[in-house]
């Protein structure tokens, strides 16, 4: 596999993404890939792609997950950071072939 990264590890061509290329960003960033990581990853992939280049913030991941991840007692941050913990919302977007995105972490 062939793609090129920034110096942070983020995709420097997004069309260079697929999922062999986000296995492989994963396994560097030292992440499992489960059902709910590539769910993760792919709410980010939609929203980006199909919502005018929205990155969503882990409030509103929270927000989303809690309607879709019906097996878990409690879905908040913490949940999303169990899959990502450099940040859901940064290393998730970082494996899904998304640009860095320039907010500041957090809410």
């Amino acid at each position: 596999m062939s793609y090129e990264v920034t110096s942070n590890g983020y995709l420097v061509n997004m069309e260079d993404w697929n999922e062999d290329v986000a296995r492989e960003l994963a396994e560097k960033e030292g992440i499992v890939l489960t059902q709910k990581a590539w769910d993760i990853i792919n709410y980010l992939r939609d929203e980006y792609f199909n919502n005018n280049g929205n990155q969503p913030n882990e409030r509103n991941m929270v927000k989303h997950f809690k309607d879709i991840w019906t097996d878990e007692e409690k879905v908040d941050a913490k949940s999303l950071y169990a899959h990502f913990p450099m940040g859901p919302a940064k290393q998730a977007g970082k494996i899904a072939g998304l640009p860095e995105t320039k907010r500041k972490g957090g809410y």
